[in-house]
């Protein structure tokens, strides 16, 4: 498969996040645990680079637990904080406060030798479309939280969002995308669901997941849907058409139903906890 995504807006988008990144001192960043690093604004270190950085790992519960702390480990020896989160069932979200106090700890101990005491952490919370960040956003602010309105020099319409005495987000949804040319960054993206269906083959795109689940995860397909993973991936696609009952005219095989089955039971960890990307790729 070819992907042409290349999103417009990327010059305001960055333009915009660095008039933000004067008033802030974290950037907290969700990547997806099932592709950490494809799933990351290439954008976010060189803007970011003079502030605390916190990563995480949502969606931590659709990847698989041991991948999940050798990512862990990947960024931390890069220097970041990380925390695994599931902001969709609220998993590591009690955590937060505290990685965010002990990531600005040379922030507020310089405050605190000016004088300046009880000064809230303002932080920026940054991610690809269909990450999760409002999930992330929801689940941490609660219903508990209010909007403290437009601080001076923020770009009109952008809100803070106190979260309590110690941190207020800035909430600047839909800005950041992504830009790539690795063809391999693009297929992760569309597997997980980052990238418009409509410009994609869905055959083609279940037919990779397919090749990647035969090559790395043996059997999981076979015992999900009672396949012979020794065919080719069409022919996979279409006995799990045929397990599924996905037919057309009364016999046919629907194969285009059964890619979006099985890219919608991927997505929603319903055949296996999957990580699609390894640290030993990237050392």
């Amino acid at each position: 498969m070819h992907f042409q995504w290349y999103p417009g807006h990327m010059t305001k988008a960055k333009r915009m996040m660095q008039e933000n990144m004067k008033l802030i001192d974290l950037v907290i960043e969700l990547v997806d645990a099932r592709i950490p690093i494809s799933s990351r604004n290439p954008e976010i270190d060189e803007l970011g680079r003079s502030k605390a950085r916190v990563i995480l790992l949502n969606k931590s519960d659709l990847a698989q637990d041991r991948l999940n702390d050798e990512w862990t480990k990947y960024f931390r020896e890069k220097g970041y904080s990380v925390i695994k989160v599931n902001s969709r069932k609220g998993g590591g979200i009690k955590s937060i406060q505290g990685v965010i106090q002990e990531a600005c700890k040379e922030k507020i101990e310089r405050d605190q030798r000016r004088g300046i005491l009880n000064r809230p952490v303002r932080a920026m919370v940054v991610g690809i479309p269909n990450v999760g960040k409002s999930t992330f956003i929801n689940a941490l602010a609660g219903k508990a939280c209010t909007k403290t309105g437009n601080k001076p020099g923020v770009t009109k319409g952008k809100q803070w969002i106190r979260l309590n005495k110690n941190v207020e987000l800035l909430d600047t949804p839909g800005i950041l995308w992504p830009k790539f040319e690795d063809q391999t960054v693009g297929l992760r993206l569309a597997l997980i669901g980052s990238i418009k269906e409509e410009i994609l083959n869905v055959e083609e795109l279940a037919g990779e997941l397919i090749s990647f689940m035969k090559a790395n995860y043996a059997g999981i397909l076979a015992k999900k849907y009672g396949i012979n993973e020794e065919d080719d991936d069409f022919e996979c696609l279409k006995s799990i058409a045929k397990s599924r009952h996905c037919l057309v005219r009364g016999s046919v095989l629907d194969t285009e139903k059964a890619a979006r089955l099985l890219l919608d039971d991927f997505r929603n960890g319903r055949i296996d906890k999957i990580t699609l990307e390894f640290p030993g790729d990237y050392e």
